[in-house]
């Protein structure tokens, strides 16, 4: 149980490194979202492919399980790079993993695999912490576009984290997902109507992502949902924003307030909570 915490909390950083990657890379005027998208999916794409193809294995391409895996992929990275235009990086994250959890209680629930009472508690009290460090102030306005477009890449990412749970090679099916969702991803420049930029330092951060913490990331998010229920899958990237700004704390040099480091105890308990009583029962 221990091995299978590591590697959640393992995946949790690599998710919460997309975020600060694509926040250094877009607000540092290195790449436009629409760029950094389409390199990040093609980064991702050549290194899994290479991987699979070193241990002797083949790219489902064909596979069903593709139309569920690499269209919502493509929706997530779409949604994701282009709602932070016009979303700040807490009211984003708010927004996105606020819809990616009801959609997974949800389809949790529709499919009979319903949450115990403790692991809904759980949750609840991890997300009320979550809320309570993201709250936007008095002043912050929503702006429909953005949200929109987050709500969509929320909805994506909770049918793909879905998918994984059945699929028999996570590291092969991850990288047909990225091979797939490429040519679809391909429309964010178009999409988002912006300028085109990429400087050596926005490619340099777009692969990072792609390569190591979205591609080897997903991978191992695939290799682990099996044994977590879905209810406990979409509480557990609760913490995803969390360690996104204890990133941002170490690596940018920010300040932690007090409302911070309440917030973050009362997400770890949550998250805690579901993990225990999911164990026990």
């Amino acid at each position: 149980m221990m091995r299978l915490f590591f590697l959640t909390a393992l995946t949790m950083t690599a998710f919460a490194a997309n975020s600060v990657l694509n926040r250094l890379a877009i607000d540092g005027g290195y790449s436009d979202p629409g760029s950094f998208a389409v390199v990040r999916v093609l980064a991702g794409a050549v290194v899994l492919t290479l991987l699979v193809l070193a241990r002797g294995g083949h790219l489902p391409l064909r596979s069903r399980r593709r139309v569920l895996g690499a269209g919502p992929l493509a929706l997530y990275m779409i949604g994701f790079s282009l709602a932070y235009r016009t979303l700040d990086a807490g009211l984003g994250a708010l927004v996105l993993f606020g819809v990616v959890q009801m959609t997974m209680f949800t389809a949790s629930a529709v499919t009979g695999t319903r949450a115990t009472l403790p692991q809904i508690g759980g949750a609840l009290l991890a997300f009320a912490g979550l809320v309570w460090i993201l709250w936007p102030g008095d002043t912050a306005a929503v702006d429909p576009v953005g949200a929109t477009l987050m709500i969509a890449a929320g909805i994506g990412w909770a049918i793909y984290s879905l998918v994984g749970r059945t699929e028999p090679d996570a590291l092969a099916a991850t990288a047909a997902n990225f091979c797939l969702a490429l040519p679809l991803t391909c429309l964010a420049p178009l999409i988002a109507g912006t300028a085109l930029t990429l400087t050596p330092q926005g490619l340099a951060l777009a692969c990072l992502s792609g390569a190591v913490t979205s591609g080897l990331g997903y991978a191992l998010w695939y290799r682990i949902l099996p044994h977590l229920t879905p209810s406990v899958a979409a509480t557990v990237q609760l913490s995803v924003p969390v360690i996104a700004l204890a990133g941002g704390l170490i690596l940018l040099g920010e300040t932690a307030s007090l409302r911070f480091l309440t917030g973050a105890l009362v997400v770890l308990g949550g998250i805690t909570l579901s993990l225990r009583k999911a164990r026990s029962g």
